[in-house]
C-alpha cells in the first residue's frame, strides 16, 4: 500500500508539464486553495465524466477561491486532445514517471474488477493556502465525486 497523505500533512510540491508543455508548479499557487485530483487516463469514460464535472463546477469553485489541477500519467499531447475534445478549462498535468502520483499515495495496488492491479488510485486532495493537505480522499468514484466534494467543502 502506498503511503497515504492525511489532513495537516505538507502537500508534496511538484512541477509538471501541462497539455501545452508549460511547467505548472504547486508552489506558484501558494496563497490559494488548490484542488489536485489524480485520474487514471484521459479520454476514458470515467475520467471524462470527472473532468467534465470539474469543468462544469469550475466557475463556482473559483468564486470560492479554489484552483483545480488534474494529474494523470498521460503525455501532454494526449492531454491536449482531451482538453480540446471536452472543453476542459483548467490545467491537465502530465506525470508519466508517476513521481507525483506516488508522492501523494495515488499510485499503487488497487482492486479492479475483483483483481489486484497496480495503477492510478483515483484520488482528490485539497491543498490549503499554506500548502497543507486540507482534504485527502482516496478511491473516489468518477461519477458524483465533484458534487460530494462541493458538499464536503460546504459550497452547496
Amino acid at each position: 500500500m502506498p503511503d497515504r497523505l492525511a489532513v495537516g500533512d505538507a502537500a508534496p510540491d511538484f512541477t509538471l508539464p501541462d497539455a501545452d508543455g508549460n511547467d505548472v508548479s504547486l508552489a506558484s499557487l501558494r496563497g490559494k486553495s488548490v484542488i489536485v485530483y489524480f485520474y487514471p487516463a484521459a479520454m476514458t469514460p470515467g475520467c471524462t465524466k470527472q473532468a467534465c464535472d470539474f469543468r462544469d463546477s469550475l466557475d463556482s469553485l473559483q468564486a470560492h477561491g479554489y484552483a483545480v489541477l488534474g494529474i494523470s500519467p498521460d503525455k501532454p499531447a494526449k492531454l491536449a486532445k482531451f482538453r480540446e475534445r471536452d472543453g476542459v478549462t483548467f490545467p491537465l498535468l502530465s506525470d508519466p514517471d508517476k513521481e507525483v502520483l506516488t508522492a501523494y499515495g495515488a499510485f499503487g495496488e488497487k482492486t479492479m474488477y475483483g483483481k489486484k492491479v497496480t495503477g492510478v488510485i483515483r484520488s482528490t486532495f485539497v491543498v490549503d493556502p499554506d500548502g497543507k493537505i486540507a482534504v485527502a480522499q482516496y478511491n473516489v468514484k468518477a461519477t458524483g465525486h465533484v458534487a460530494k466534494l462541493r458538499r464536503d467543502l460546504g459550497l452547496d
